[in-house]
């Protein structure tokens, strides 16, 4: 077997937070939805079957948590924390794509999510 790629995803993580420009979003918060797929080298599990020879998907969302913790005004700000952290922690991870979703975004209008997207590589 060739294998192509191996990417693992994490859909629709949900978290109550505090991100936002304005004063009453980071007072009151909002509802914000983690979209995570990421490249990685974990060969070794196809065989195995064993955790060291991939990444935890629970360690991957702990982290991903303790980020949204941090109050950050700009959705790219929050995005591009958690892309470093992911790297710095998962020596496995090659590539990744992470969106971040505002619901019900304080607009002048009726807008389900406002999103912010991040396409990285390990350097």
């Amino acid at each position: 077997m060739k294998i192509e790629a191996m990417k693992i995803t994490l859909h629709e993580m949900r978290f109550y937070a505090y991100h936002g420009v304005f004063p009453q979003e980071q007072r009151v918060g909002n509802q914000f939805v983690v979209e995570l797929t990421f490249w990685a080298d974990v060969a070794g599990s196809i065989h195995s079957d064993e955790l060291e020879e991939t990444i935890s998907y629970a360690d991957v969302y702990e982290v991903v948590k303790a980020e949204m913790a941090i109050p950050s005004r700009l959705l790219e700000h929050v995005v591009g924390r958690i892309s470093e952290r992911l790297f710095a922690t998962f020596p496995r991870m090659q590539r990744l794509t992470l969106t971040l979703s505002k619901c019900n975004p304080p607009f002048p209008g009726e807008v389900q999510s406002a999103a912010f997207t991040l396409e990285a590589s390990r350097d």
